[in-house]
């Protein structure tokens, strides 16, 4: 009864034990969705899994519509200690260092969202764009990946003959130089300006999201031809935490977090699929044509895309690195030459 007695008594102590390393945490999270997106839905969703799965001991508050810095500042304000995480993306940081454009938005680079996940998980994406995270003080924790975007036209835009002379809203960036060695004309312009510009003519074409998304702006009951699937950009979300609040979770509280953040990236990554796939649908039966490039001519921008890498790399080290991890994954999946 004694040995009874006191193996109880040791089991009762490593629970409190235990318990005493358990702690309260509440984080604090900006991200630049509104409540009634479908991708700000699901982190609602997201909240709730890790609330659940922590049993409470995980509360996030979460910051919807940039409602306390804006979309451009949140990466700093979660670097400041503002914010605890900045739930945007990565391609709002290439002001920082040009290699955040190859986790925000790589160009040309993978077909689907499930290669482009396969390189942060398998290729050793997570290890290489984790040290340009700490650099500035931040953990990448994942990534939500909805898939490819798709252009809104005037005109066809069946392959890269039909770019030459394009004139098309871009954003910033990357993006500018590859259409305009593709012979395009790039036009930056604010995302709330496409809708005027399209109806006025200014513009032939525009970048603006995913095809269902695009539904949803109105774009196709002003132009009349879509490319579907893309080929051009996939951007990718991240979920990012200031590097001295995440090393101050317990292992068990970071365990939750992450892998309720790939249960949530990869829905966001079907959700999207499947509301495009309807909308591709949709829009052929209202008179929209749809373009599907050949691989022939998604390679073909792959090369402009890839002389723009090539050019981004010059401008740090870490961009360099980033790069060459792509590129070495994208050879391995055969999607350029080695």
């Amino acid at each position: 009864m004694k040995l009874k007695t006191l193996l109880m008594s040791a089991a009762a102590g490593a629970t409190l034990s235990t318990a005493a390393l358990a702690q309260d945490v509440t984080l604090r999270i900006q991200t630049h969705y509104a409540t009634e997106h479908p991708t700000g839905q699901m982190l609602a969703a997201w909240i709730d899994d890790v609330q659940t799965m922590s049993g409470g001991e995980i509360s996030i508050e979460m910051f919807y519509s940039s409602s306390v810095v804006a979309t451009v500042e949140t990466f700093d304000a979660a670097i400041n200690g503002i914010i605890d995480c900045d739930a945007t993306g990565g391609a709002y940081q290439t002001g920082k260092n040009p290699a955040f454009q190859f986790v925000g938005d790589i160009m040309g680079g993978y077909d689907t969202p499930w290669q482009q996940y396969s390189w942060l998980y398998y290729g050793d994406g997570y290890e290489a764009a984790q040290e340009l995270y700490n650099a500035q003080g931040m953990q990448l924790i994942g990534w939500a990946v909805y898939g490819q975007e798709s252009f809104a036209s005037s005109k066809p835009i069946a392959g890269p003959a039909d770019l030459v002379g394009w004139k098309f809203r871009s954003p910033p960036g990357m993006e500018t130089e590859i259409f305009e060695k593709m012979g395009a004309s790039p036009i930056v312009m604010d995302f709330t300006e496409i809708f005027t510009a399209l109806e006025t003519g200014i513009i032939d074409g525009a970048d603006a999201s995913g095809l269902a998304n695009n539904v949803g702006l109105g774009l196709y009951d002003i132009v009349k031809h879509a490319n579907y699937p893309g080929f051009h950009s996939m951007p990718s979300d991240h979920l990012a935490c200031n590097q001295a609040v995440w090393e101050g979770l317990t292992e068990q509280q970071r365990r939750i977090i992450e892998t309720a953040w790939q249960k949530l990236s990869f829905q966001i990554a079907m959700l999207n699929e499947k509301a495009n796939t309807e909308a591709a649908a949709k829009l052929q039966e209202e008179g929209v044509t749809l373009y599907a490039w050949s691989p022939e001519d998604r390679a073909a921008f792959r090369v402009a895309a890839q002389a723009a890498w090539d050019d981004w790399a010059t401008r740090s080290p870490e961009a360099a690195a980033l790069v060459e991890s792509h590129k070495t994954y994208l050879t391995q999946l055969g999607l350029i030459g080695g």
